[in-house]
């Protein structure tokens, strides 16, 4: 279950609830323009060779959880359904999902917050798949100190025939339930696996346990589409969570500086709209050692039990479909990239920075709104200059206020010549 990340974006706004207080830690749209913290925000400064005796007693503080989130509906989420689906996905993986979903700038990036800034790092990669998310770990982290586990022995196989990962442990095993002893590695990272998990709150608060004190989880995930047909094939796939539960999920575990980055190929322009099956990179860091703090119930899945040939072979024919769905996207997104303008905003990338304004409105409101201001008429896209005309129609005067301090260098309130040079 390897895969696939993302692009950031202007910094329009916070969004309320999903960034943490404690860190400049931005969300913003599609647009290209990088809006989270550089390394080291969340790094956490230890001896590794001590680690082991260091401890920390934490303060018992419990919780209980539901044992699986119901945000919506999935078929392909149960862990032998996938073990099948992935036995025969796992031929075209890397040459076929991977260049429209999972490239290689999308995952270096990604896996910048991951801080994997020293060789001798202890690191597992959790549904690693074919390897593909763990020869980006190896740039920075030896072979011989990183493991790779998933459940499907097919994926693996790929993984075990790329040179750079002749050194990597790799193991079968479930995410939900690892078999490694509390306190065990200083980096966690799970890259396009967590929308197979039957219950995702368990996956994350394993990650929490076999972290050592100070190490950092890093969790790359899909995100929820905002279109309502690729809300309808997403739902139908398999788990697309919402950025706002990727967040709860790791607070709830434990974990502490938990940050958000959107992700994306750089032509594709409509990473919230549509959705990506690598559309964001989630970190976290443990502060304690020892444990989750959250109780859960037993698990819900019972993987004993055989899989129904007819219900599961439903469930397949509907993955096909909707994989076929979220493989022809990235095509037309390429497509659209090529055609369209470069400097020009989509109706997509209007629609991204309109619900940062803390706006939610219909398409139909979105096409007037480009409307207004399109001095050519019925192109389906703005200039850069009808961008900024529309934009300062709707947001807030304070806004535009503080906006314009910007450019006022002496805070004269006048903007000279010299003041915008300046800027």
């Amino acid at each position: 279950m390897a895969s696939s990340i993302l692009c950031g974006a202007e910094n329009f706004k916070v969004l309320s609830g999903i960034s943490p207080s404690g860190s400049s830690s931005f969300l913003g749209s599609e647009l290209n323009l990088k809006c989270f913290p550089q390394k080291g925000i969340v790094s956490y400064s230890r001896n590794l060779n001590s680690r082991k005796s260091r401890t920390i007693l934490r303060p018992i503080k419990c919780s209980l959880s539901a044992s699986r989130p119901v945000s919506q509906p999935r078929f392909i989420q149960h862990k032998k359904e996938a073990f099948w689906f992935y036995r025969f996905l796992s031929i075209v993986y890397d040459h076929v999902i991977n260049p429209g979903h999972w490239t290689e700038d999308m995952r270096d990036e990604a896996l910048e917050p991951a801080e994997l800034h020293t060789r001798n790092l202890q690191v597992v990669d959790v549904g690693g798949g074919t390897g593909f998310t763990t020869l980006g770990i190896v740039k920075h982290v030896d072979a011989k100190n990183v493991t790779i586990i998933d459940q499907s022995p097919h994926q693996l196989a790929k993984a075990r025939q790329k040179e750079p990962l002749k050194e990597c442990k790799i193991l079968e095993g479930d995410a939900e339930d690892l078999p490694f002893p509390t306190d065990t590695f200083d980096r966690y990272v799970s890259a396009g696996s967590i929308e197979y998990w039957p219950d995702p709150q368990r996956g994350i608060k394993e990650a929490y346990r076999v972290l050592t004190i100070g190490g950092v989880a890093c969790l790359i995930g899909p995100v929820y589409p905002t279109f309502w047909l690729s809300r309808f094939f997403a739902d139908v796939w398999m788990l697309f969570p919402k950025e706002e539960e990727y967040i709860e999920w790791f607070k709830k575990a434990g974990f502490t500086q938990v940050k958000l980055k959107r992700i994306g190929p750089k032509w594709y322009r409509g990473v919230r709209r549509h959705g990506l099956i690598m559309g964001c990179s989630v970190t976290g860091v443990k502060p304690y050692a020892g444990e989750s703090p959250l109780e859960l119930g037993p698990k819900v899945e019972d993987v004993s039990k055989p899989v129904n040939p007819f219900v599961f072979l439903m469930r397949f024919m509907l993955g096909l479909i909707a994989a076929s769905y979220y493989v022809l996207v990235p095509i037309y997104m390429w497509l659209k990239d090529q055609i369209v303008p470069k400097g020009c905003i989509t109706i997509e990338e209007l629609e991204t920075v309109i619900r940062s304004l803390d706006q939610n409105p219909t398409e139909e409101e979105l096409c007037h709104m480009i409307s207004e201001v399109d001095a050519e008429h019925d192109n389906g896209t703005m200039e850069f200059t009808e961008f900024l005309n529309l934009i300062s129609k709707k947001m807030k005067e304070t806004e535009l206020k503080e906006t314009f301090k910007v450019f006022d260098k002496n805070q004269n309130g006048y903007i000279s010549a010299n003041d915008v040079s300046g800027v």
